[in-house]
């Protein structure tokens, strides 16, 4: 016997998740809406589909990444196949590109599962820096190579939250992290948009384990535009032609001996 809570269908409708496909979701809902179903078992409110959009627009695309750029590489390739691209694009999505949105929110919400109540944010934060020190790892969602000392989507994401209501103790706890984090090193340092980003899914209800998710799927609209672009320039003139072309003229061979 298999059982699926998801979805099923008779000659004349389908249902997902307890809700009638046509009658109460196309036209309804939007595709953010569905990742919201899907992870939580009920279509969201309206601040927390516009939340979740939000979130999900502004980590879709990033320019030339390794992502993006796989896509493009791997479109000139195969392209009569258009979804090996855009799964090319998201086998990269580990700790270093795209994984620290998923890092960020484990590390959170781990930190509060442990903690009594007993501790404020700032005790808290002191002992999430104190583990990383100790470990010698880097602490997620901090640093980035272009936007310094502060992330734009950053100061969005919190906003947003902090007006649709979703400015929870996972955001709080992050920002105090980051406090501390400046008050040791003497220094600004950046808490970037995919920190935020994690912290305010926690404070959405996603679990860290969903958070990739959500990420590789807003990633995959982001890789349509990479794809588009290298079609409508055609193979001879695509970015992966240049590259290409750049990496084989520039390779110094130096055979074994």
């Amino acid at each position: 016997m298999y059982t699926t809570h998801i979805g099923t269908s008779t000659p004349d409708s389908i249902d997902i998740y307890g809700y009638d496909l046509c009658s109460e979701v196309i036209g309804h809902a939007g595709l953010a809406d569905l990742v919201f179903l899907g992870a939580q078992g009920r279509l969201p409110t309206g601040d927390e589909s516009k939340m979740l959009n939000a979130l999900m627009v502004g980590i879709a695309e990033h320019g030339f990444t390794p992502s993006s750029l796989a896509a493009r590489l791997t479109w000139l390739g195969a392209p009569e196949a258009t979804q090996a691209a855009v799964a090319a694009g998201l086998l990269g999505a580990g700790s270093v590109y795209l994984g620290a949105m998923e890092l960020t929110a484990r590390t959170l919400q781990e930190a509060l599962e442990a903690g009594t109540g007993e501790r404020s944010a700032e005790e808290t934060a002191g002992a999430i820096l104190d583990r990383f020190e100790a470990s010698g790892e880097k602490v997620p969602g901090f640093g980035h190579p272009t936007h310094r000392p502060r992330d734009p989507r950053t100061a969005r994401f919190f906003a947003l939250a902090e007006e649709w209501g979703f400015l929870g103790p996972h955001s709080v706890l992050l920002q105090a992290v980051h406090a501390e984090m400046e008050r040791r090193r003497s220094r600004l340092i950046t808490l970037n948009g995919a920190g935020a980003f994690g912290a305010v899914m926690s404070d959405l209800g996603f679990g860290w384990r969903q958070v990739r998710t959500v990420v590789v799927a807003a990633r995959a609209v982001g890789l349509v535009g990479h794809i588009a672009e290298e079609a409508a320039r055609g193979t001879a003139d695509s970015t992966a032609q240049a590259l290409f072309r750049h990496v084989e003229h520039q390779t110094d061979y130096r055979p074994r001996r």
